[in-house]
């Protein structure tokens, strides 16, 4: 086997790899059940440095995955071109945050987006 076939079947496997954890992703996104949760915004001790939310899932004492979400953490990256993160971080008179997460069998839940409360309705805010 010469180098150029090994090199291919490298960059082959590179690529089924990536594409079955994309789609595992998309299967628990769509077979998974899903919840919007109220977020606290907490101080990550991460080495990665970026344009993300760190949020701490606060749901209700009464919601049904209370347990599997109750103190959970949760990073949500923002893309450079189109919202201002700082924007969405709670200051003394903002709205109540909250991020609609995929809740899967096994792991923490998985953000999806994230909305404002206001008046007792959830608005998706436009991030992605």
């Amino acid at each position: 086997m010469t180098a150029l076939h090994k090199g291919i079947v490298l960059a082959a496997l590179q690529c089924a790899l990536i594409l079955s954890v994309t789609g595992k992703l998309f299967y628990d996104r769509a077979t998974c059940p899903r919840a919007w949760v109220k977020t606290a915004q907490y101080d990550p001790n991460l080495p990665i440095r970026g344009r993300y939310l760190s949020l701490m899932l606060e749901p209700a004492v009464g919601d049904l995955f209370f347990n599997r979400l109750h103190n959970q953490r949760v990073v949500f990256f923002v893309p450079d071109q189109q919202t201002n993160a700082e924007s969405l971080r709670p200051g003394r008179n903002a709205t109540e945050l909250w991020a609609e997460v995929t809740i899967p069998h096994k792991g923490p839940p998985r953000p999806i987006r994230l909305g404002i409360k206001r008046d007792g309705l959830t608005e998706p805010v436009p991030v992605n």
